[in-house]
């Protein structure tokens, strides 16, 4: 029986956090940190929480069943699955996070010397996914590519940037705004949605298995014991990288007031600690981060649809590219704005899904307990994401508004409610679930 080396684990592992670590991970800790002020460490609380710990347990219940989305959505039907995954696809791939790693990485990185004029935006881009394309025809050499090349490149630049902000802090930690002294540890949490990791993880699920799979393994049990080792060695990862960050952030109030993002933040801390060298460095670092992002979500992206259209794996790959360059050229700031409403609605009925892979064994019939919970769920988001948007800002306040969790009390009536339900029913669907 074919069994991983402890080094291909650690390639592993080294492959999966370099895949999560993006732009999302990197420009929010700052910008928490520094509106945090003295509650900084509560908002990071939060921000762990939605930003490390809902990944990590993503991707242990992905592997339970193989790593594909469609089989853990299997409960709430085909259709319905279906369009889940797609949503979550499309959401963390060529309509959002992809595009984000290129202006991010722009921004930071190359804008401070060019000016953030749209033809330096659009040239960047162009070679940045060229370079995304290129890398993302070979799927299967990722845990060699990544895992053994790239990923190391990025650690060892992320932990000196982490040392830098324990070492040399840019100063006292400064005022917090008024909504982290309202609710900083709400403030973290929502904020670790917009990483955008737990949707990830749905989607590099299949992109870890097919990387165990690549090395020859076939038992199932071996191929969730490794993944479930990968998640947790990029759970550590990314919050040591969070940490660091958040105290980056919460000591850069000096230099980088009246910041509107984190990659503001960024640049304006490592320009005071290093200098000109300092911000090659950061350019270097973040276009290594966003890069590798990119390519794991235009893989996973490629590799999903490839199965549901009439369309083979190269010619999405480039598709992919083609759109995340052009979404790309909208800037930094308006993809942040779209971006928010979207992951408010969508990403309490992809919690519920994973929450509730865990619980199979207590019901007779899934399908009987995941839908409701998950359409309440998705109800709910909607309305916040709604309300975010200003409409319905006289409606009711939920318990755990402030929270981010408006979504938790309702789902947890209709789940009690779905319980009995099934209980009454019996075994008569057990063919269903």
């Amino acid at each position: 029986m074919k069994v991983l080396k402890g080094q291909d684990i650690l390639a592993l592992g080294f492959m999966t956090f370099a895949l999560f670590v993006g732009a999302g991970n990197i420009i929010f800790p700052p910008i928490v940190g520094l509106h945090a002020g003295p509650h900084v460490w509560w908002a990071a609380l939060g921000f762990l929480v939605t930003a490390v710990g809902l990944p990590v347990i993503t991707v242990v219940a992905l592997a339970r069943v193989g790593g594909a989305m469609d089989t853990l959505s299997s409960p709430i039907g085909k259709v319905a699955g279906g369009l889940l995954a797609a949503v979550c696809y499309l959401t963390v791939g060529p309509l959002f996070a992809t595009p984000r790693t290129a202006t991010v990485s722009f921004e930071v990185g190359l804008a401070p010397l060019t000016g953030d004029g749209p033809l330096a935006l659009f040239l960047y881009s162009a070679v940045y996914f060229v370079l995304v394309f290129a890398v993302s025809l070979y799927p299967g050499r990722l845990l060699d590519t990544v895992g053994r090349f790239l990923a190391p490149l990025k650690i060892l630049a992320l932990a000196l940037l982490g040392i830098a902000a324990f070492a040399w802090p840019a100063g006292g930690i400064g005022e917090a705004q008024p909504a982290y002294v309202a609710a900083p540890f709400a403030q973290g949490f929502i904020n670790g949605y917009l990483t955008m990791d737990t949707l990830g993880a749905l989607v590099f699920g299949i992109v870890i298995v097919n990387a165990i799979r690549s090395r020859g393994v076939e038992s199932p049990q071996l191929i969730t014991r490794y993944a479930v080792i990968a998640g947790l060695i990029a759970g550590v990862g990314l919050a040591l990288v969070y940490i660091s960050l958040f105290r980056l952030g919460a000591g850069s109030h000096v230099i980088a007031a009246g910041a509107s993002n984190g990659a503001a933040v960024l640049h304006a801390y490592v320009q005071s600690t290093f200098g000109t060298l300092g911000s090659a460095f950061l350019a270097v670092l973040i276009s290594l981060a966003c890069l590798v992002t990119a390519v794991g979500l235009t893989c996973a992206c490629a590799e999903y649809f490839s199965r549901v259209l009439p369309l083979s794996y190269r010619t999405l790959v480039l598709l992919l590219a083609l759109f995340s360059l052009l979404v790309s050229n909208l800037g930094l700031t308006k993809l942040i704005q779209f971006s928010i409403p979207v992951l408010t609605a969508i990403y309490p009925p992809c919690i519920v899904l994973v929450a509730l892979s865990f619980c199979k064994g207590f019901w007779y019939a899934q399908g009987r307990i995941v839908g409701p919970v998950m359409l309440m769920a998705l109800i709910c988001g909607v309305l916040d994401a709604l309300k975010g948007l200003g409409v319905g800002a006289d409606w009711p306040q939920l318990p755990f508004s402030e929270q981010g969790l408006a979504w938790l009390v309702p789902c947890l009536v209709v789940l009690s409610v779905a319980v009995v339900v099934d209980r009454l029913l019996g075994r008569r669907s057990e063919a269903l679930a």
